[in-house]
């Protein structure tokens, strides 16, 4: 069974979800997601100036993980200023101090019922090496040739370019780790992922299913919705490797 991912606490969900530049018609924007979690960690850390000690107390998670957290955040919010693209405050892993928690025979860490249906109606990313269903599954998370965006409500896809991450000598899990969570993804069906992107993935609450290589993308997806791919709790890939 996977790790249950620790709850991240945050003091208010952001009054403003989303930003973008000025005069730029959204069709014409990339979109950058920055998780409520992420948000906090900023708050805390780079408005009110508290340690990362502290901070991690007031979001009731280890000093390691706000930390990761929080540079996963700040990445984000570089990115959309620096490139010009547009910010979405969304999703992660939180509660709200003093909202009262949802109770469910087998919650998740932040106290809501993790649901068969709410996980099949998230949206999957899957690590291809083209654009279609009959495509093979791409082992390579970070050096994939680009990732099938499968809509389980919809039943539509969209092919997203893994270009940049494949053009970088270094980093090039933790842009990939970018560009799905980008992309709406909450899920990642894979081969290989090495530390760095799983941290980066698990900070943006991506959940992984890994060792599926031989599949079509198809096959992939038809694993995943009957049960069969278990959530990865840490990465199957060593540092340095080409995941």
């Amino acid at each position: 069974m996977p790790r249950p991912r620790k709850c991240r606490w945050v003091q208010n969900e952001p009054p403003i979800a989303y930003f973008k530049p000025r005069g730029v018609p959204m069709r014409e924007l990339t979109e950058v997601n920055l998780t409520v979690e992420g948000c906090e960690a900023l708050r805390l850390a780079d408005l009110e100036g508290l340690s990362h000690q502290e901070a991690a107390g007031r979001m009731k998670v280890s000093r390691h993980t706000f930390g990761r957290v929080l540079a996963v955040a700040r990445r984000a919010v570089a990115e959309a200023v620096v490139l010009g693209q547009a910010l979405r405050i969304d999703g992660g892993d939180y509660a709200v101090r003093g909202r009262k928690k949802q109770l469910s025979p087998q919650p998740d860490a932040c106290g809501a019922p993790a649901t068969k249906l709410e996980n099949q109606m998230s949206k999957i990313a899957i690590s291809s090496e083209g654009p279609t269903l009959e495509d093979l599954l791409d082992p390579r998370f970070g050096r994939a040739g680009g990732f099938v965006l499968y809509d389980p409500e919809t039943k539509k896809i969209e092919y997203i370019n893994n270009g940049t991450a494949q053009s970088m000598n270094q980093g090039a899990g933790i842009q990939a780790a970018e560009t799905v969570a980008g992309a709406g993804a909450k899920v990642l069906l894979t081969g290989y992922v090495g530390p760095k992107a799983f941290r980066a993935l698990e900070a943006v609450g991506i959940k992984v299913g890994q060792d599926l290589e031989g599949l079509t993308v198809g096959q992939a997806i038809e694993r995943y919705e009957s049960g069969q791919v278990e959530m990865a709790d840490g990465p199957n890939r060593e540092q340095g490797g080409r995941a």
